[in-house]
């Protein structure tokens, strides 16, 4: 009888495990759009369009640029830019975005973070130059926060703040990412869902084998 149980326990994490993990991770928040040829997504090209995944790695060429469509956002990715979109904000490697949102995305550039001041439509721009920040506001108010802490840009006006403060140890090195190559650590490629999928399937199966060895139940003890 317990081990008939043992079978329905292991049978039932089986089916309702996977199942539950991709619903939660595979659905796409946004929306990636190419022109101009050139466009990479976490290291392969992109011909026309794709769906975009928080963590994903998107690059553009010299001749190129991308729109990313999100709820209440929308992207320009100029070209010879490379980003990390997050969801909600995103992370400027090198390049600059011209972001337009009513669902205050932010962008983030080494300790420089950039986020609408109110939660209304505003627009703005960011430019990563030889480890300098260029942040316009188009539209709307900004919050600035860097090395001197948080500030206030008024609609209409520009700034320009650095990447990392002087005293940072491991300053960033302004190197852009070899063509066609995967950003190494982390980022899209371990937290995929997919990579995560398997991880989980692979732990359910040993735990089946573990569970369905022998013919004596396991005493509460073990």
């Amino acid at each position: 009888m317990r081990r008939s149980t043992y079978r329905t326990v292991v049978y039932l994490l089986v089916l309702t495990f996977p199942a539950g993990l991709f619903a939660g991770e595979m659905t796409p928040t946004a929306m990636l759009y190419s022109h101009g040829g050139g466009t990479m997504l976490n290291g392969s090209a992109v011909p026309r369009s794709s769906a975009l995944f928080s963590g994903d790695f998107v690059q553009t060429g010299a001749d190129s640029v991308a729109n990313i469509n999100s709820t209440g956002s929308t992207v320009l990715v100029l070209n010879d830019s490379f980003i990390q979109y997050e969801g909600d904000s995103l992370k400027l490697e090198h390049g600059g975005v011209s972001i337009s949102t009513s669902k205050s995305m932010s962008a983030h550039v080494g300790d420089v973070t950039v986020s609408p001041a109110k939660g209304v439509l505003t627009e703005f721009e960011v430019r990563d130059v030889d480890g300098r920040v260029q942040i316009a506001a188009r539209t709307g108010d900004l919050s600035v926060t860097d090395q001197n802490g948080t500030s206030t840009l008024s609609q209409g006006q520009q700034t320009t703040t650095d990447e990392s403060s002087p005293q940072s140890s491991t300053k960033k090195k302004k190197a852009g990412p070899v063509p066609g190559a995967v950003p190494g650590s982390g980022g899209a490629i371990l937290d995929s869902p997919w990579v995560v999928g398997i991880g989980g399937g692979a732990i359910i199966g040993t735990t089946i084998w573990v569970l369905l060895q022998g013919g004596t139940p396991l005493s509460p003890t073990r």
